[in-house]
């Protein structure tokens, strides 16, 4: 699903994860968490150990992270962490 995805997996798991315990009830993204409601919650459960990957898993992830870049009209150039994302928006 992602065009031009530089941000491995692992850290697209870890970052949406970390957007959803941080920012789920932040009015800047209550849209953004609303919408991805699977999405956010997945993520967490996956960078976490709850559950394991699937390909259905994966599309999740993926699309919700696709969300995010865009929502944020930035470039997906390999992040990290959460924080880079944000300051890069």
């Amino acid at each position: 699903m992602s065009e031009q995805t530089n941000t491995p997996l692992s850290n697209r798991t870890d970052i949406l994860a970390d957007l959803w315990i941080r920012h789920k009830d932040d009015p800047e993204f209550i849209d953004f968490v609303s919408y991805n409601d699977l999405g956010l919650p997945l993520a967490y459960a996956l960078s976490h150990g709850i559950v394991n990957m699937t390909e259905q898993v994966e599309m999740f992830i993926n699309e919700t992270w696709d969300l995010l870049i865009g929502a944020l009209n930035i470039e997906d150039t390999g992040f990290e962490t959460l924080d880079e994302v944000l300051s890069n928006a």
